[in-house]
């Protein structure tokens, strides 16, 4: 006699269900309460859990922050989300800065309202928030900000520039003011002095703040000293300027002793003059930055390449390259049935789309610049 089990099956797997959605809104089992003894505001962990955002990373990074009340999860959900922003990039944004959700709605009111003031696409706004939240909910020193904001509009910046400004140094807009004018000062005075043109100074400061904006975090001293010690190594005023130019606002991240040991120990490496020291040194400003063991470890490389020291020397550009780099574009030139040992080194700064084959032999399409200011510095901290 066959039996209806068709009921029976249904309540079973409705249970299951309504079991299952339980378990996977109950936090992971573990001791909740941070060393005081004060227990996870549940409130803000369930209100996460329901933007699917990992509860554990942020217990693992930053649980100090689920112990905190009050907390504004869905009022910044609400802010993001009317900003245009999806799900996944806002839990994205709170997993990575969680205590975002610290910040009152009036804090994070007046926050958009002063970053829409340099950056007035809220589109643009959101992709800035995703890469650079701490950036966005820092609201402690909005008036700092705000001064700052002034400040830098007053000098004709372009509004992209005031914006990666903010975002990626925020540090420099919450201090007060007068520190960055001090500096913005500093650099100004030390252009117009090396016989910078006037007229290009605010590109010029545009370029230098831009790619280098952590230049405003530090002591105009430092700009200073860097420049009197290079001017006592015999720079001429008009080489400064080439070489700050070149440098642009990572001139401030070297200091004296660590330019005077890698100076010496360059020019003993290579057994060149002073003279010839300054011109590989405009022509390359890694001789300023690079320490000594990598320096050491490029010319082992160059030179277990077959490379002499003359043609280091006459191309010093080479040394910015890292010694995978130089050795993997040995072999392609190779290929190309150039050899190094016996042509110009100037061939390793380029890249395949710099060549072409004339006449059976590989030629230099086109120069390359020979420092890349944009690029990160191996600078000893």
């Amino acid at each position: 006699m066959a039996c209806d089990c068709a009921p029976m099956l249904r309540l079973v797997t409705t249970l299951l269900c309504r079991h299952c959605q339980w378990i996977r809104r109950l936090p992971p089992l573990r001791a909740f309460s941070n060393p005081g003894g004060t227990a996870e505001n549940q409130v803000t962990v369930e209100a996460l859990y329901d933007l699917s955002v990992d509860i554990q990373k942020i217990r693992q990074l930053k649980g100090w922050v689920l112990h905190q009340s009050p907390a504004y999860v869905s009022e910044t959900a609400s802010l993001l989300r009317d900003m245009g922003a999806e799900g996944p990039m806002i839990a994205r944004v709170l997993e990575l800065y969680p205590e975002a959700v610290l910040c009152s709605p009036e804090q994070q009111q007046a926050q958009r309202e002063l970053w829409r003031s340099i950056c007035p696409r809220e589109r643009d706004l959101v992709g800035i928030i995703e890469k650079f939240p701490a950036s966005f909910f820092t609201s402690s020193h909005h008036a700092n900000q705000r001064a700052n904001i002034d400040f830098f509009q007053s000098l004709h910046l372009n509004k992209r520039i005031v914006t990666k400004l903010m975002a990626s140094a925020p540090q420099s807009f919450s201090c007060p003011v007068g520190q960055n004018k001090e500096m913005v000062c500093t650099l100004q005075q030390a252009y117009l002095e090396l016989g910078g043109d006037a007229a290009n100074m605010k590109i010029w400061l545009q370029k230098l703040l831009s790619q280098n904006p952590f230049v405003l975090l530090k002591p105009p001293e430092v700009l200073r000293d860097n420049l009197l010690f290079l001017r006592d190594r015999g720079f001429t005023t008009s080489e400064l300027l080439r070489l700050l130019s070149k440098l642009r606002g990572y001139v401030v991240e070297l200091n004296p002793d660590s330019m005077r040991h890698t100076l010496a120990y360059s020019q003993e490496t290579l057994g060149c003059s002073e003279a010839e020291l300054r011109d590989m040194v405009l022509n390359c400003p890694a001789l300023l930055y690079y320490p000594e063991v990598i320096l050491a470890e490029r010319f082992e490389g160059l030179l277990r390449a077959g490379v002499t020291m003359a043609q280091i020397t006459q191309t010093p550009t080479v040394l910015e390259l890292t010694t995978q780099i130089v050795s993997y574009r040995i072999q392609t030139l190779r290929s190309y049935g150039y050899d190094v040992r016996t042509g110009s080194l100037q061939a390793l700064n380029g890249t395949k789309k710099d060549f072409e084959m004339s006449s059976g032999k590989l030629q230099l399409r086109r120069e390359r610049p020979l420092f890349n200011p944009v690029a990160p510095l191996k600078v000893d901290d």
